[in-house]
């Protein structure tokens, strides 16, 4: 399976937290040749089907922004001090190239790190090299408050399987919006209710909680990648046995609404779609900010590798598999479905 052109597309935009404007721009643009597009103050995205009943709503959710870091402050010797923009380690950072959303464009540069030994370095033990020799040649390129991505662009591999950064959550971008493309062309009972949104890697409520409290919709799905069980040192027995290949995984858990995971599982079975089961306390998602507005919430994620890296692995089929499974837990949906407890 060959990377889609939509799906490239969406891994090359440079989206950190609180600027996913270049992604949003892509949605809107796509969405807007089959579905009801607007956006809200916040800068997500909502793209609306007309189901055939008329009245409520299926909400799909897949959040845009990817890991990043935020300039500081700038040095006398050109170098400046950064923070990170989600949650991820310094020493993965370290030594990697960047691009910087400057105010004149894409900025590239690198992480240096300043400090020597063998421990694993701080935020505070990085600065952002752009190539400058001085303050005053810095600034005119890169200021506070700009922020940054891993530079890391798509690349195909063997076995169907694509390496990029970002591909967390593009993914679930891409799947929502080949779902929503397949469901404008043939109607399910239910509204159908595209959400891309922002502000989920920095683990505050975002652009999700905002959106499904707007939106007020009967049930939701969210679109989101997972940790890939099989991969090397990871302990799959801790939340399930998600691999590449083997489709997606529906969760199960507290904030998780039972009848929308039975669903998902009774949709999946029906099609013949593979899934595997995922299980916490917790979805490390935006399924829990769902949850708290009073939404009947699901969660679909795809398994991935080398998570909250430049070098992120998926296997195209499972992408596609989950698109299809959310496809079909949407037209499996009946006018009076109800969800109360």
């Amino acid at each position: 399976m060959a990377l889609p052109a939509l799906l490239d597309e969406l891994l090359r935009a440079n989206a950190p937290s609180g600027s996913e404007d270049a992604v949003m721009a892509v949605v809107r643009r796509e969405a807007g040749a089959f579905a009801d597009v607007e956006s809200d103050v916040h800068g997500n995205t909502v793209a609306r089907v007309a189901g055939t009943s008329g009245g409520r709503t299926l909400a799909l959710l897949a959040h845009a922004d990817e890991i990043g870091l935020l300039v500081t402050h700038v040095h006398e010797d050109g170098l400046a001090s950064v923070s990170k923009l989600a949650n991820w380690p310094a020493k993965l950072a370290a030594g990697r190239r960047v691009v910087v959303l400057g105010r004149g464009g894409p900025v590239p540069g690198v992480l240096v790190r300043t400090t020597t030994g063998d421990g694993d370095p701080e935020w505070s033990d990085l600065r952002l090299d752009v190539g400058a020799p001085d303050a005053e040649t810095a600034l005119a390129l890169v200021e506070p408050g700009d922020s940054a991505v891993m530079d890391g662009e798509p690349v195909e591999l063997a076995g169907g399987r694509v390496m990029s950064k970002s591909l967390d959550n593009r993914v679930g971008v891409y799947a929502g919006l080949e779902t929503l493309r397949r469901l404008a062309a043939d109607p399910p009972s239910l509204d159908v209710a595209l959400v891309v949104t922002g502000l989920e890697e920095i683990a505050v409520e975002g652009g999700a909680g905002l959106a499904a409290r707007a939106l007020a919709a009967d049930v939701a799905i969210v679109f989101e990648v997972t940790f890939a069980a099989d991969t090397p040192g990871s302990d799959a027995g801790s939340w399930g046995n998600s691999r590449l290949g083997a489709g997606p995984t529906v969760f199960r858990g507290p904030t998780i609404h039972p009848a929308v995971a039975a669903g998902l599982r009774a949709a999946a079975d029906a099609a013949s779609i593979p899934y595997s089961l995922e299980a916490g306390q917790s979805t490390w998602s935006d399924a829990e900010h769902v949850h708290a507005t009073g939404t009947p919430v699901g969660l679909v994620s795809v398994p991935l590798r080398s998570m909250h890296t430049p070098n992120e692995i998926v296997q195209l089929s499972d992408v596609e598999a989950a698109s299809r499974l959310v496809e079909a837990y949407a037209r499996s949906l009946a006018p009076d479905v109800s969800f109360l407890r």
